[in-house]
Parts: C-alpha cells; structure tokens; sequence
C-alpha cells in the first residue's frame, strides 16, 4: 500500500507536467486542488460550521497546503521531477531530525548535506535550474509545516473532515494564481479530464492507501518507506518523462534516501504524508 500510494503521487506529478504548457503550473494547481476538495466534501462530508479555533487552524492548514503544492509544481516546471522531490524532501528529513536529540543523527545530517552538496553541484548545469531549485526546498519547508499542522488537524477534526475543508480553504487560496497562469484554457473538457486523473492520483487514491497502510505499520517504519520517495520520483521521471539522471545525481538521491530514512526511523516523527 504504501508503495502503491508513492507510486501514484509521482506518476500523478508527472502526468500533471503534461499540461504546464496548456495551463501553467499554477492553472495545473488550482486544479488538482478544487477537484481533490470536491472529492474530499463528498466523501467525508464536512461541517463548516466552524469555532474561531477551528476556523483558524483549517486556514492555516489550507494556507500550507495552497503554498506547498503551488511552490512544487512550480519547481518540477523548471528542474527534472526526481531532483525537485529530493530537494522538497529536506522538509520531512529537517522535522524528523528536530524531533530528535540524539547524536547519532548527525550522521544522518551528514549524509543529507553530502547529497545536497553533490546535487547542488550540478545547478546552472544539466538542466537544475537555480529558481527551481530555490522554488523545491520551498515546498520542502512547507511540506515540513505541513506535517507538523497535519497532527493539530487530526486533534481537531474527526476522521479526514479537518483535510476536506482545509483543501476547500487552499482552493480559495489558489484560485487567482491558477486563474491567471491557466485563463479559460481551464475549462478544456482534455485539461478538466487530466485534472480529474492528476487528483485522484495525487491525493484521493494516495491518501486512501496511506491511511490503511497506517493501520498496519508503526509509523516510524511507514515514515522510512515513504523516504523512498526520492527514489522513485527519479524512476517515474525518467520512465515517463524521459528525464535522465546522472551517476553523480543518483548517488545524491541515494544519500539523501538513506539519511531519510535513517532520520525517521530513529525519531519517529510523523509520518510524512503528502496531501
């Protein structure tokens, strides 16, 4: 499941790279966003009769949501989709490594730095552009906050009512981008249809999986499956996009891979879950 669930985020990243021409990488935002809350209403049916409190928490949430996702598909526009998640992975990696105080993990910091250091090598150089670059570690800390924000809503809302209206909250916030980079080439019944896939790709399906997978993994070995990410971003990136990678840049996913999952597995942070 849980490889399953990583599997579909990428391939629904790199399906949504398909309409960045058509619509923009913010169009293709607001997309997925408005079509995964409407999905989200309807299958946990919210109240938004909300408290001050609550009312606070899901803007916040939704503010996360709206700039971690509006950032990412900005950066793989620019940069290759294996580089973007590893880069946009020192967000989970950094919350994991907060949550724990032991010295070990320095090791860990270590060897994410090395991997940093062997990619940012390559910027301004084989297609890693630097904009890009800067635009993944900001999907990283917002990816960070997000984990972080994801225990509060959980707290707060029953079930995955508190996901629902902050997905809601992040479409308000991501309609003028979106609005602007896409225009009315929005309203394709082609570019309405790949939507509906990259968002059920992207957050229904994952989501689901992820939560039965939970069931049935501690979620410190959950958070160290999900490290995998990197790894497999670069396999749907270059199976799908044709995007290849060099020696240099795969040992720097592997190292980053391998700090992840040390970090997680020691701190037992919150499994990083990507909406």
């Amino acid at each position: 499941m849980v490889l399953g669930s990583i599997s579909s985020i990428q391939v629904g990243a790199a399906l949504a790279t398909g309409l960045f021409d058509e619509v923009g990488a913010m169009g293709v935002t607001f997309l997925r966003t408005a079509i995964s809350a409407i999905l989200l209403v309807i299958i946990w049916r919210p109240d938004f009769r909300l408290d001050r409190e609550s009312t606070k928490i899901a803007l916040r949430f939704g503010l996360v949501l709206a700039a971690m996702n509006l950032s990412f598909y900005e950066a793989i526009d620019r940069i290759p989709l294996g580089i973007g998640v590893t880069f946009e992975f020192i967000g989970p990696l950094g919350v994991a490594l907060l949550t724990s105080h032991r010295r070990r993990d320095l090791i860990w910091v270590a060897m994410a730095a090395a991997g940093i250091v062997l990619l940012s090598g390559g910027i301004g150089e084989e297609g890693i552009d630097p904009f890009g670059v800067v635009l993944a570690l900001v999907a990283g800390f917002f990816w960070g906050c997000y984990i972080l924000f994801a225990k509060r809503v959980g707290e707060q809302f029953s079930g995955g009512r508190g996901l629902a209206i902050a997905m809601v909250f992040s479409t308000v916030f991501c309609t003028p981008f979106g609005v602007a980079d896409g225009g009315s080439a929005l309203l394709g019944l082609s570019v309405l249809a790949t939507g509906v896939a990259v968002a059920l790709l992207s957050t229904t399906l994952p989501l689901s999986l992820e939560m039965e997978a939970l069931r049935r993994l501690p979620s410190n070995v959950f958070g160290v499956m999900m490290s995998l990410e990197p790894a497999m971003a670069a396999t749907i990136g270059f199976l799908l996009l044709s995007q290849d990678m060099s020696a240099t840049q795969i040992a720097a996913i592997a190292l980053v891979v391998s700090a992840s999952a040390g970090a997680l597995s020691s701190a037992r942070a919150p499994a990083p879950i990507e909406p």
